[in-house]
């Protein structure tokens, strides 16, 4: 249906009143497409568009299994948040530039839940339900780099949009990158980025490194970044680098290996259940004694596990309750109010990602999926808890700040406080180009309309 030109539209209101009234994210990017998101578009059917009925279905695939399934009852707690703001209005909604509290257009939001199981090939069958069964129109979730790049692939086949949740290997937006996946979070090379000079400072230059990782695409990546950024920023020389498979309870025998007498710098690339086990395990060995010990990136679920050994660890986390613009406060104050807790990171971006979904179709005024990626691609916002960020065109990988982060000592922790924040790396002094990093792998593909 082609655009009713000589009436001011619901939306019409919401942008003039959103523009005006807007405090928090803002989307900057330009109107574009028309048509809606019904059967009587001048759109072609593609992927589960045309969206027929009052609703429309938003397909949650968490691990609510597996190493990471702590992680996946966090994502889904961002998720209900945000499709009753969607609906009810509340939270960020109320101040998104296009969201009114309604819906999106006008069409009610309903979810399907799915558990990936923290395994690829079990997120797969599960999103391709969500797909073929319930005509899912927008596919987010997962807390593994490999559940996202083999989520993200199939829903390029079936031009079905995928919001990635918890994903932080270069491969996801690199060399595996789809022009139908986005994501907010950081990724490893961001991490290196902004690590390695907080550790060259406090610990000092020409050190020697040794690392465990766990052996799939995140720890692979992971591993990766942590050599190149070490050695670049601070001098320091790796020893040697051992994979650990993914879910290893007992790191016994791969810690008993590492050389006490020439190694300054443990760094232990793993995370969930297995930092979990690893760290504690680490302490309780001894090797604490003999070097500094670094887990790259945090997560408070961990956090919680390991809270007797996280003490003065340095790691990056995506973002934390504890920052105090207004946009972490508001959103920290209505989870509280919600779940009498603090949120995770994963709900952060959880619940942002549904968001930055609803407000692209909202520019876009309908849910043809090559409209709505381009609505998305080259967004600027802010008002997400880290300042300005860019959803970049090229890659689709977020450029924002990231967190330094420390772990509390026994004394310093609360229930909400794990973590301390160490310094907050601006985006203006890290990333990278499009032509460089893991950007340089990335060749998205096609929008499915060409």
């Amino acid at each position: 249906m082609a655009r009713d030109t000589t009436t001011l539209s619901r939306r019409d209101v919401l942008k003039t009143s959103g523009a005006a009234g807007a405090a928090g994210l803002t989307g900057l990017a330009g109107c574009a497409g028309i048509g809606g998101g019904g059967g009587d578009s001048e759109y072609p059917a593609l992927g589960n568009y045309p969206v027929e009925g009052d609703e429309v279905v938003f397909g949650l695939n968490v691990p609510q299994s597996g190493s990471y399934s702590q992680e996946g009852e966090d994502e889904l707690r961002g998720y209900d948040l945000a499709v009753d703001h969607l609906n009810n209005g509340g939270g960020w909604v109320d101040n998104w530039d296009g969201l009114s509290g309604e819906g999106v257009l006008d069409k009610t939001v309903t979810t399907v839940e799915g558990d990936t199981a923290t395994d690829p090939d079990t997120a797969r069958q599960s999103a391709s339900r969500m797909i073929s069964r319930d005509n899912a129109i927008m596919v987010t979730g997962g807390s593994s780099s490999g559940v996202a790049i083999a989520v993200q692939g199939l829903c390029q086949e079936e031009n079905v949009i995928f919001q990635c949740c918890i994903t932080h290997s270069n491969d996801t937006t690199g060399s595996e990158c789809v022009r139908y996946s986005f994501r907010e979070m950081f990724n490893a090379y961001m991490t290196g980025q902004a690590l390695a000079p907080v550790l060259a400072e406090e610990y000092g230059e020409d050190l020697n490194f040794y690392q465990l990782y766990a052996d799939y695409s995140w720890g692979q990546t992971q591993q990766a970044s942590m050599e190149q950024f070490f050695t670049d920023v601070g001098g320091w020389n790796q020893i040697e680098s051992v994979p650990t498979p993914l879910g290893t309870s007992d790191y016994s025998s791969y810690l008993s290996d590492v050389p006490r007498d020439e190694t300054d710098v443990l760094v232990l690339n793993h995370y969930g259940l297995d930092a979990a086990n690893s760290l504690p395990q680490a302490i309780e060995a001894g090797l604490d004694e003999d070097m500094e010990i670094v887990v790259p990136l945090y997560n408070r679920l961990m956090a919680e596990a390991a809270s007797g050994s996280i003490g003065g660890i340095f790691g990056t986390a995506d973002w934390n309750w504890q920052l105090e613009d207004d946009a972490t406060q508001s959103f920290v104050e209505v989870y509280r109010e919600e779940y009498d807790r603090a949120p995770s990171y994963g709900a952060r971006i959880a619940y942002t990602q549904t968001l930055q979904y609803a407000a692209a179709v909202e520019r876009a005024e309908t849910f043809y999926p090559p409209e709505v990626i381009r609505e998305m691609e080259g967004v600027e916002y802010d008002g997400a808890g880290l300042g300005a960020e860019t959803m970049r065109a090229c890659d689709h990988q977020a450029q924002r700040d990231v967190l330094v982060m420390q772990g509390a000592t026994p004394e310093e922790q609360t229930e909400d406080k794990l973590l301390n924040i160490v310094s907050q790396t601006s985006r203006d002094d890290m990333g990278y180009a499009c032509d460089a990093g893991p950007a340089a792998e990335c060749e998205l593909g096609e929008y499915g309309d060409e």
